[in-house]
């Protein structure tokens, strides 16, 4: 199996679990959520730790999904620039692209990174057997699928936000 084909195969694996963990999150988020408002409202004695813990599911959620987006081609785009181009200048385009998401996510897995180490210190309101780097080491995670997903839109491009363009 040639090189390409093999990372496009473990990309295509790697943002299916990247978009299966977010969907997951979704529902963690919606039953806490909903748990919530029965402790509330109908127990009338609320949870104080869902609201935590539904905040921390929508910060995987958010950073697992990126990947997906950054593989479909709608996330970064310069969809006039594109349509003009030849097709010369959209290789050129694309890797310019490419290496611009690359550095932002760079930047986002290093600072994530830092982020989370100092947050180990920092126990959550609600959940103090819990710490901040449970929340930002989603960053470095995240960016870690994207990194694979920008390489793989670069190597097969979707485009798939021109064509639900309206």
């Amino acid at each position: 199996m040639p090189v390409r084909e093999l990372f496009l195969k473990v990309e295509r694996a790697s943002t299916a679990l990247a978009t299966a963990l977010a969907c997951a999150m979704m529902v963690v988020a919606s039953a806490l959520g909903m748990w919530q408002i029965v402790t509330r409202f109908i127990i009338e004695r609320p949870a104080e730790w869902t609201e935590v813990l539904i905040r921390f599911s929508l910060i995987w959620m958010v950073f697992l999904g990126i990947p997906l987006c950054f593989r479909l081609g709608a996330m970064v785009s310069v969809d006039v620039l594109y349509r003009w181009s030849g097709q010369r200048a959209r290789r050129v385009l694309d890797a310019a692209v490419a290496l611009a998401a690359l550095v932002l996510i760079g930047v986002l897995i290093i600072v994530g990174w830092r982020y989370a180490r100092l947050g180990n210190v920092q126990t959550v309101i609600g959940l103090e057997g819990i710490t901040m780097f449970w929340a930002y080491v989603s960053m470095p995670v995240g960016g870690l699928f994207c990194v694979l997903a920008i390489v793989a839109n670069w190597l097969d491009p979707q485009r798939l936000e021109l064509e639900t363009a309206q």
